[in-house]
Parts: C-alpha cells; sequence; structure tokens
C-alpha cells in the first residue's frame, strides 16, 4: 500500500507530461489486451482438424464437420470455410479466394498495431519534453543574486527525471507487446499460406484435369 502511494505520489512530482503519458500507458494496454485476447480464442487451430489435414486417406465431409464445430469467430474456421464453399470450382479459382481470405485475416489481426508503434515513438518524446520542462522550471530559479530556491530546483529536477523514466518505461512495454503480437501474426500467415498449399495440392490431386486450367 505504501510502495503504491509512493509511486502515486512519485508521478505527481512529474509534471503536467505525466498526464498524457499516462494516457498513452492505459491505451497500449487496451491494445495489448484486446489483441491478445483476439489470438487466444479466435486463432486457435484445433488438433482434431490438424489431424484430419495430415491425414492421407483424406476426406472434405470429415473436414467440413471439424470446421462446422469451430467457432463463427475463429479465423481458421473463416478461412478453411472459403476453401470448402468453393471446392468444386477450379483450384486456381480457390487459390485466389483462400489468398484473398488469409490477406483479410491479416489485415484484420494487424488492426491498430499501429497504434502501439506510435506510442514507442511518442512515449520517450513525451518524457523529452518532460525533462526540458522541468529543467526550465529549476533554470528560471537562480535569479542574478543566485539560487533563490534550493528546494525548487531540486523539485524541477526530479520532474525532469520521473518524466523520462515515465516515457522510458511505457516505451518499452509497449515494443515488447507490439513484437509479440507483430510475431504472432506473421506466425499466423505463415500458417494460412501452410494450409493454403496443402488443401491446394489435395484438391488438385482430386479434380479432372480440366478444371485445374483458367
Amino acid at each position: 500500500m505504501h510502495d503504491l502511494q509512493g509511486f502515486i505520489a512519485a508521478l505527481r512530482v512529474g509534471g503536467v507530461m505525466i498526464y498524457p503519458l499516462l494516457l498513452l500507458a492505459v491505451v497500449a494496454l487496451i491494445v495489448i489486451l484486446e489483441k491478445a485476447f483476439v489470438f487466444v480464442r479466435r486463432t486457435h487451430l484445433p488438433g482434431a482438424l490438424l489431424e484430419v489435414l495430415e491425414t492421407y486417406g483424406f476426406a472434405w465431409d470429415d473436414l467440413e464437420q471439424r470446421v462446422a464445430r469451430l467457432d463463427p469467430r475463429n479465423y481458421f474456421g473463416r478461412f478453411f470455410r472459403v476453401i470448402l464453399d468453393n471446392r468444386t470450382k477450379p483450384a486456381w479459382w480457390v487459390e485466389s479466394r483462400a489468398a484473398e481470405e488469409a490477406t483479410l485475416i491479416e489485415q484484420a489481426l494487424g488492426r491498430w498495431l499501429w497504434i502501439l508503434e506510435t506510442i514507442v515513438t511518442a512515449a520517450p518524446l513525451l518524457g523529452l519534453l518532460g525533462t526540458i520542462t522541468g529543467m526550465i522550471r529549476a533554470f528560471h530559479l537562480f535569479g542574478t543574486e543566485g539560487l533563490v530556491d534550493p528546494r525548487g530546483v531540486t523539485g524541477g529536477v526530479a520532474e525532469a527525471l520521473i518524466a523520462t523514466a515515465t516515457g522510458l518505461a511505457i516505451a518499452i512495454v509497449t515494443l515488447i507487446g507490439y513484437n509479440a503480437l507483430s510475431e504472432k501474426v506473421k506466425h499466423l500467415t505463415s500458417e494460412l499460406e501452410l494450409r493454403v498449399a496443402q488443401l491446394m495440392n489435395l484438391l488438385v490431386r482430386l479434380q479432372p484435369v480440366k478444371e485445374r486450367l483458367p
């Protein structure tokens, strides 16, 4: 409890720049938690579905049954549904629709990540601005006859240091979250590309030759 009160008191010393920095921290936290929730709940690929895809005696009906059990908001379910709904069409058409859906999924998962990237840059700059204003405040206390208020100088230096530390801390945490989420998007994109290639091989093998040609 005392540590929390001390932390809040220290932030108050940081001056006016602390408020926009705290706003950036809240925004970053919201984006990171929202994206983490989406990845946990909507990008899960069940082992039972993978088993069907990697079975030698592949059957479209088995895949359709497994996909139907997925949450309608699951991105893999959306992706496989596009292929299942178009599998009677030529393979080039199916591949094109699957690629489009994979692009839409990648865009949906990457939405709002630009906010984190912006915060990574903006937070240290705001901290630096707080440093400058704190030092200006400290220097203003030097009059023509020397130091007017020693305590005020200490407060100005403290404001400068706290603003800088807060900005850097927010930027570091946000950068870690941004990199982790970006890697998740890349991994999912690679997984979708792998499944496209896998299902296209099966589709080409099962379709007549004349249906494979554009």
